[in-house]
Order: C-alpha cells, then sequence, then structure tokens
C-alpha cells in the first residue's frame, strides 16, 4: 500500500503525481490519495518555506525554475513556474478531491493540468467548474458537496495525520504506513523499497 498526501498547490506534486501512477501500477501496488491542506502544515510545522520565499536566494530560485523544468520535461509534463497566482489557495479543490473520495484522480489531474500547466488560477469557482465540465461532475453537487462540514473537517483530519506522522511538506509518501518518502525526486528511493518488497513476498 502507497499513501499519497498531496495538494494540488504544489508543483513537485504535480510531478509526484503523474510519476508514482506508473510506478504504482508496475509492482501492482495500490495507491490511497490522501487529500490535505500544505499551507496548514507549513503554518504548524514549517514555516521556513514562507520565509524562503519572502528572502529568496537568486541562485537557488534560478537553479530550482531549471530543475523543474527539467522533470517536468522528463515526465512529459507542461509546467509554469511560477504560475500567475502563486501560491493559490487550493482549499475549494483539496476539498473536492475529499467528496470525490475514489473517483478523485481524474479530478485532481485535472487540476494540476489548469493549475501547473495552463495557468489557471484554480482557487477561482468559475475554473473549478470548468474542470467539473471536464471530467463529468455536476457542478452544482460538487459546490453543495465541498460546503459539507463533514468534508472540511476530513481535509484538516488528514493535514494533522500526516504531521504527526512526520509529514512537513507536499508530496508525503509512506509505504506501509511507516516508511515515509518526501518529494517527487524520491520516487528512485520508493521503485527501490517496492523492489525490495516484492523480493520478500516472492
Amino acid at each position: 500500500m502507497i499513501e499519497f498526501f498531496f495538494d494540488c498547490s504544489s508543483p513537485w506534486t504535480y510531478l509526484a503525481f503523474h510519476n508514482i501512477q506508473p510506478l504504482a501500477k508496475e509492482f501492482g501496488a495500490e495507491i490511497s490519495w490522501r487529500p490535505i491542506l500544505v499551507g496548514g502544515i507549513f503554518n504548524t510545522v514549517n514555516p521556513s518555506v514562507y520565509a524562503s520565499r519572502e528572502t529568496p536566494v537568486p541562485l537557488k530560485a534560478r537553479y530550482m525554475k531549471k530543475d523543474l523544468a527539467d522533470w517536468a520535461q522528463s515526465a512529459g509534463l507542461a509546467i509554469k513556474m511560477p504560475p500567475t497566482v502563486f501560491p493559490v489557495n487550493s482549499v475549494k479543490a483539496m476539498r473536492g478531491c475529499i467528496w470525490l473520495g475514489n473517483e478523485m484522480v481524474p479530478f485532481a489531474r485535472a487540476v494540476f493540468e489548469a493549475y501547473w500547466g495552463e495557468d489557471k488560477d484554480i482557487s477561482q469557482d468559475a475554473v473549478l467548474t470548468g474542470i467539473c465540465n471536464k471530467v463529468g461532475i455536476d457542478p452544482a453537487k460538487f459546490f453543495a458537496g465541498i460546503g459539507e462540514q463533514a468534508i472540511k473537517d476530513q481535509l484538516k483530519a488528514n493535514t494533522d495525520e500526516v504531521m504527526a506522522r512526520g509529514g512537513f511538506g507536499s508530496p508525503t509518501i509512506f509505504i506501509d504506513k511507516t516508511d515515509m518518502y518526501f518529494g517527487n525526486d524520491r520516487l528512485p528511493l520508493i521503485r527501490e523499497a517496492l523492489a525490495r518488497k516484492k523480493e520478500r513476498a516472492a
């Protein structure tokens, strides 16, 4: 079992969301998609993210754009960094993922692509309506659903849970509950862990 704690507002998560699916399929591993609010994590346990945005290191910031572009090219994805609106309020999109449950993946993929590939502001109802229409979701039901208290509570619970388990950002990935990995660039290590697990099971 792979648990994938994610927020669509993260560029590295966009890459990892795309890259982990064929990896999981290759090893016959099921993915449990766990939507979170990464801003809640930064506010609580990782405020250094905000400090680095306020006073960026120019050389590091320039390299990060190249690094993202290289990873996106490797994955065959379009990415614009930074988007016109950055950071973005992703709470409605992430509540939508919670509301959709087992059907969230096409919606989440469309949200990632709209924000990172098409530079659309995913905090806006009109953009979310367009995404709903694209993936066959009734927008009226969507907006009613994300307003339910239980949906809001579950998103907060997921965010609190990943912090309690040692997470400090998105994506945070667990194999078998306790083996934690952070970020798209850890996927080679995840591959090795899944290979070892498969060998032990053989």
